[in-house]
């Protein structure tokens, strides 16, 4: 059993991850990483909830390394933690099905974001499996015993699904999962204005974006649509470049003075956005750097899977070995076992 309290979180790879990622979760596993035990999943099956279809599959396979590589860039150490393919890991559809005994149709038709990935994928009924996305995500959260969840504020409805599922399988079969806790980040509103970071809706910066496009994205940003001139006092709250200063401009005292001077009208947009994107482009600089670096070393990104998800397809036949003893259900001596001897090139490695 785990002596060390765990870490479970992660992304879909349905691209690069940007600076919304960042703010969302990032941060908090970069600075928890050595202080607890660290699982973070590549959610390739989560993909399929929306876009089932082959050709996003094979597109998928190729995105999950551009992942591990923005892991790799913002400082996660894959010494310290476990970088793992959800759909390498057999626990993970037992456990999924376990689940979905547990949670009715109308609890999951409460959680508010089904509805808004139904609604952005454009899909005109609810699939099955995406309403059931917060169940396979109790699964992923679970299958490690994990007790910490790094979410970005719009996802903590999931953990709290996560929980009830532990707590209603504790109470029924004896105590085998943590109720494991959200630790909750910021939404990161898009350059746009009008919505969270969104790599459908194009309005982020991401964390390998050029000096160049972060230069150009800055300058087409929202700011208050009622300043018309520079001499017009302007919002600061709510103001996406100001947001984007609090949290990437590092020099507190020119924010603060660039908000003094942008409310009385004593300073233009082009000065309060250049120094956002020198600040933004100061921060990606080292991050620009070491991706470069992991980039040039295929090799790395394959042994980083290879490791994770071996290391994930044990911790997963240990969960499910418990799991199946707590409910009566015959223990296999194979659980677990199978893909661990398959061809490299099926499991991401």
């Amino acid at each position: 059993m785990a002596t060390k309290r765990r870490i479970l979180t992660g992304d879909r790879p349905t691209g690069r991850l940007h600076l919304g990622h960042y703010v969302g979760t990032l941060k908090n596993r970069v600075a928890l990483q050595h202080e607890y035990e660290s699982f973070f999943i590549i959610a390739d099956l989560h993909v399929l909830t929306t876009k089932p279809g082959k050709e996003h599959i094979l597109r998928t396979r190729q995105l999950v390394r551009e992942v591990v590589l923005d892991y790799l860039a913002v400082g996660i150490d894959p010494a310290s933690s476990t970088i793992f393919v959800q759909s390498t890991i057999p626990g993970t559809f037992e456990l999924n099905l376990y689940f979905e005994m547990l949670v009715s149709v109308p609890r999951l038709e409460r959680v508010p974001s089904i509805k808004e990935m139904a609604r952005d994928a454009q899909l005109t009924t609810l699939p099955f499996g995406l309403l059931g996305y917060p169940v396979l995500q109790a699964a992923d959260i679970l299958l490690p015993r994990a007790h910490l969840v790094p979410v970005a504020s719009d996802n903590e409805a999931h953990v709290e699904v996560a929980r009830e599922v532990a707590r209603r399988f504790n109470r029924l079969y004896g105590e085998v999962f943590p109720e494991p806790e959200g630790l909750i980040g910021d939404v990161l509103v898009g350059t746009d204005g009008q919505a969270k970071a969104s790599k459908s809706l194009d309005n982020v910066i991401y964390l390998s974006d050029d000096a160049s496009t972060v230069e150009q994205k800055v300058r087409t940003m929202y700011t208050d649509p009622q300043r018309v001139r520079a001499d017009v006092p302007g919002r600061v709250e709510d103001n996406p470049v100001f947001i984007y200063h609090d949290a990437f401009n590092p020099d507190k005292a020119e924010v603060d003075d660039l908000k003094a001077r942008y409310r009385a009208g004593r300073v233009g947009d082009v000065e309060v956005k250049q120094k956002l994107a020198r600040a933004i482009n100061a921060f990606l600089d080292p991050i620009r750097e070491r991706r470069a670096y992991y980039a040039a070393q295929p090799d790395l990104i394959e042994d980083v899977l290879v490791t994770g998800n071996r290391r994930m397809r044990a911790e997963s036949a240990e969960t499910v070995a418990l799991v199946r003893e707590a409910m009566g259900l015959p223990v296999l001596e194979e659980v677990g076992t199978v893909g661990a001897m398959l061809p490299a090139g099926l499991v991401y490695c």
